[in-house]
């Protein structure tokens, strides 16, 4: 489950966007006048009803009050807009003479009211009820109660609609409308798709707010977090270039800039908890950092202004950001000692984008409108029809000539080896991709030179698990002497059976684990072996930057007529002049899309009166020059081809380029072979670590078993002492032939009494209090009850043990379990820190309930652990120890050995 929001003040600030405002105009009577001109005072009084309509329209938007319903403000807008795009292809607007040309529309600037544009056509009208519309959806967004879940939901869906206004602004109508001499800031493509982007962040923020509520996984949160930051960080790119950076006030900068900044570092505070679980803790400190300096910067760098509320949610999540990290770095620096890597090494955040721009085409879809429908026949709509698909044909045909002729291009200089050989030649030569990618992977990693301190690990975890070994036989040769000093002083009274003779299983898994550390030693020294063989090999990959290894070509040593700088030159020129050609061929291909969305001749169909073939053939001609000019560049590239292809034979004769091109491929697959090897011991090594640290997990295992075995021989050695001193002061009550007769199981016996099956005498007369007993040899301090150990003194009628014969023959567990341990190695077994799923890793066996809001995290056994104890398939027999990987037999490398070694 996710913590609550660390930033949750932010959560209640977003932005809105207010209404343009506009001056009274009167479309009634140029629209009419125009209509009897044209067409027919009765087609002007069948169209009444029509221009009433649009009358009323255009006066509910000029009177438009704070106390209006924003729901009914946004049908009036769509329902306008829908009006405007019929009037557009009906009544030509424009300052042309045959055209309506007494209508000035007049809109004020959203964020700078004081300036204001003035346009004789129908475009920047469309802009503004567009903008306003968005605006209006903005507010909406605004207004919800983001308190309840359907808030957000909604809140969320307002915003994606605005995003999506305004998106179909950018791309269909803001170009035009700034055509004119006269325009505004506020609907420009830059201002437009800048809001785009900053109502999907608040649309994404609502959703991100959703998930923090339903407590959805750290993982989750982090990639919603990153995708608010970043439209946020593509909002704020747009408000610090012109013209935006001096249009807009200090506080919208400010806002939109600590937001992204702010979400940023949520994502790394998010993603930091994954991480943790995971026990990537070097990862997670830089992840915790990069989110601290983010936070840091932004708030240096941002202007002023920006809300109480912004701040405080800096404030609260810079604490649990640097919370995290002084925890992170402690278990570090304590426990795992990993390597923090560099901020810039770090892939990006992963981001999961959960909101789009809302499609509008449908609800601004004007052709099913009925307004004005009688006014233009179909043969003018099919005729704009057929003329754009004339110039699709030419747009698609030349766009085709120009990828053709830039793909030839890169493919006869990749066959000529060209500009790669002159690069060789200054100094510049370079890596393919893939192999580059190989490299600064090693070197991310500590590259051949970082191996000696994983070695080192190797002999750490080594010496680790052979102190554990030699405590552990301590602990069962003490008892061994205690119960022989007992044995010779109290003689034939002392019954009990020999340590020897219960410890044969442990002593036999303690032989094992040795015989497996011995092997796993001679692994390690093949392994160091192997990296002083290979040092030679591997140190290519340690030389910054890499490119320094490889072969540059040199100029020959004797010329006869010294005329290499001319072959040069005139080779670089040529593919100075092939790479203009392919500047120019760019710029044609942007000029072409250009010409397309300026290509608007519907007015000029309207009032048309001739041929609309006539017309098609004079409008297409526009395209003529362009297609000529990048017919004159593909020539003049194929041509320049030939003369490259001339100029690169007579380079690669005088440079010896074949030479070099051999010497290039050898260094190459040195690089290759050196990065095989390093690959190949870096996964020994790492298969290593892991065995010794799973191993380590084994034999501390088996070293409580020992303990609690000791323990339990201690309890019936005091047990015993008491037997054998009331025998010798003669207050027994047992039967002689009985008394003495103790029999305690070996190890793997179970010692829960059993009962004999004749009856034995009453005991009703045994005292309750024990005499006073000599000091122990050995005497444990007393511990809680734990499976079976008895805590009471044993009055009863028989003894606590039963005889060696009453017992179950070869039970491999120790005296106080109720159940056997499974072998050593087997599936079943769990490392002591090997916990449940659901639990987070870093919860200690006792302590498993779930961390809060502080993640205050207990730590494993040691570092590294990533997987259950090895067990190679096959040389397991039921109840024997797995054979560690690093059985290996010698020489090194073996041939055809899996596993953990690889030739």
């Amino acid at each position: 489950m996710a913590t609550p929001s660390s930033s949750s003040p932010a959560t209640q600030i977003m932005l809105a966007i207010y209404e343009k405002k506009t001056t009274s105009i009167d479309l009634y009577r140029p629209l009419r006048n125009y209509i009897v001109y044209n067409y027919s005072e009765r087609e002007a009084q069948t169209l009444e009803d029509d221009l009433q309509t649009l009358k009323q329209y255009r006066t509910d938007i000029e009177r438009s009050s704070p106390s209006d319903s924003l729901t009914s403000r946004r049908d009036l807008l769509i329902n306008y807009f829908r009006a405007l795009t019929a009037i557009e292809s009906r009544f030509p607007i424009s300052p042309e003479s045959d055209h309506i040309n007494t209508l000035t529309f007049v809109w004020h600037d959203a964020f700078k009211n004081k300036l204001k544009a003035s346009q004789q056509n129908i475009h920047l009208e469309k802009a503004a009820v567009l903008f306003n519309l968005g605006a209006v959806h903005s507010q909406l967004g605004l207004g919800f109660d983001r308190g309840q879940v359907e808030g957000r939901k909604n809140a969320s869906h307002s915003f994606m609609k605005a995003a999506g206004v305004f998106a179909f602004l950018r791309d269909n109508v803001a170009m035009k409308a700034c055509m004119g001499n006269s325009t505004t800031v506020d609907v420009s493509v830059e201002c437009v798709g800048m809001l785009e982007r900053l109502m999907l962040a608040q649309a994404q923020e609502c959703v991100f707010e959703n998930t923090i509520a339903k407590g959805s996984s750290a993982t989750v949160c982090a990639k919603i977090s990153r995708q608010v930051g970043i439209f946020y960080e593509e909002a704020s790119a747009a408000l610090k270039v012109a013209p935006l950076n001096q249009h807009f006030e200090k506080a919208w900068h400010s806002h939109v800039q600590l937001k992204a900044a702010l979400f940023y570092a949520e994502a790394c505070y998010r993603y930091g908890l994954e991480l943790h679980d995971k026990e990537e803790i070097g990862e997670e400190i830089a992840r915790l950092k990069s989110g601290i300096n983010a936070l840091s910067e932004a708030r240096k760098s941002s202007p002023k202004g920006a809300a109480q509320q912004l701040l405080d949610a800096y404030n609260i999540l810079e604490g649990n950001l640097n919370r995290n990290l002084e925890r992170a770095v402690k278990e570090n620096d304590r426990v795992y000692l990993m390597r923090v890597p560099p901020a810039s090494s770090l892939q990006p955040l992963p981001a999961f984008q959960m909101v789009k721009s809302m499609p509008m085409t449908e609800v601004f879809d004007a052709s099913k409108e009925k307004m004005f429908a009688s006014l233009v026949p179909d043969s003018s709509a099919k005729a704009l029809s057929r003329y754009t698909e004339m110039v699709d044909d030419v747009i698609r045909t030349q766009a085709e000539i120009l990828q053709q002729g830039s793909e030839l291009t890169r493919v006869r200089l990749k066959e000529m080896d060209l500009p790669e050989s002159i690069l060789a030649l200054e100094g510049h030569s370079a890596l393919p991709t893939a192999l580059k990618e190989d490299v600064d992977a090693v070197q991310i990693c500590g590259g051949p030179a970082g191996l000696e301190a994983e070695l080192q690990q190797l002999k750490d975890l080594r010496r680790v698990n052979q102190e554990l070994l030699v405590q552990t036989e301590e602990l069962l040769q003490k008892e061994a002497t205690e119960d022989a000093q007992f044995r010779t002083q109290f003689g034939t009274r002392w019954t009990r059976p020999q340590s020897s003779t219960l410890t044969k299983n442990l002593q036999d898994r303690l032989n094992r684990f040795a015989a497996n550390l011995k092997q796993a030693a001679e692994s390690d020294t093949r392994i160091e072996r192997s990296v002083r063989e290979h040092s030679s090999l591997m140190s290519i990959l340690d030389r910054h930057p890499i490119e320094s290894v490889l072969p540059t070509l040199g100029r020959p040593i004797m010329s006869l007529d010294a005329n290499e700088d001319a072959i040069l030159g005139a080779l670089k020129q040529s593919l100075r002049q092939l790479e203009t050609l392919g500047a120019q061929r760019a710029g044609l291909e942007d000029m072409l899309k250009e010409m397309k969305r300026k290509d608007d001749i519907l007015p000029k169909l309207m009032t048309s009166t001739g041929s609309y073939d006539d017309l098609f053939r004079k409008e297409i001609s526009k395209y003529d020059q362009i297609c000529q000019e990048i017919a004159k560049n593909v020539e003049a590239q194929e041509n320049l081809l030939v003369q490259i292809q001339a100029q690169s034979n007579e380079f690669a004769a005088v440079f010896n380029i074949e030479d070099y091109k051999a010497s290039r491929e050898k260094c190459f697959k040195q690089i290759e072979a050196a990065i095989a090897k390093y690959q190949e011991i870096k996964e020994n090594v790492n298969e290593g670590l892991k065995f010794y640290v799973t191993l380590q997990d084994a034999i501390t295992n088996m070293k409580q078993q020992c303990s609690d075995f000791v323990m339990t021989r201690s309890i019936q050695c005091r047990e015993m002492i008491e037997e054998v001193q009331r025998q010798m002061a003669g207050l027994s009550f047992q039967d002689s032939k009985n008394s003495g007769n103790y029999s305690y199981p070996s190890v793997g016996q179970s010692n829960q009494p059993q009962r004999a099956p004749t009856q034995q005498p009453n005991t009703g007369n045994i005292p309750q209090q024990p005499h006073p007993q000599p000091q122990p040899y050995y005497s444990p301090p007393q511990q809680p009850n734990a499976g079976n150990i008895p805590q009471q003194p044993h009055p009863q009628s028989q003894p606590y043990y039963s005889p060696p014969q009453q017992q179950p023959p070869q039970q491999p567990n120790a005296p106080g379990y109720n159940q056997p341990p499974p072998p050593y190695g087997s599936q079943q077994q769990q490392p002591p820190y090997h916990l449940p799923t659901g639990r987070p890793p870093y919860t200690s066996p006792q302590n498993q309930q779930q961390p809060g809001a502080t993640h205050e995290y207990g730590q494993p056994a040691y570092p590294g652990w990533q997987g259950p104890y090895y067990n190679a398939p096959g040389q397991q027999q039921p109840g024997s120890m797995p054979r560690p990987p690093y059985t290996v037999p010698a020489p090194y490398p073996p041939p055809n050995q899996g596993g953990y070694y690889r030739q």
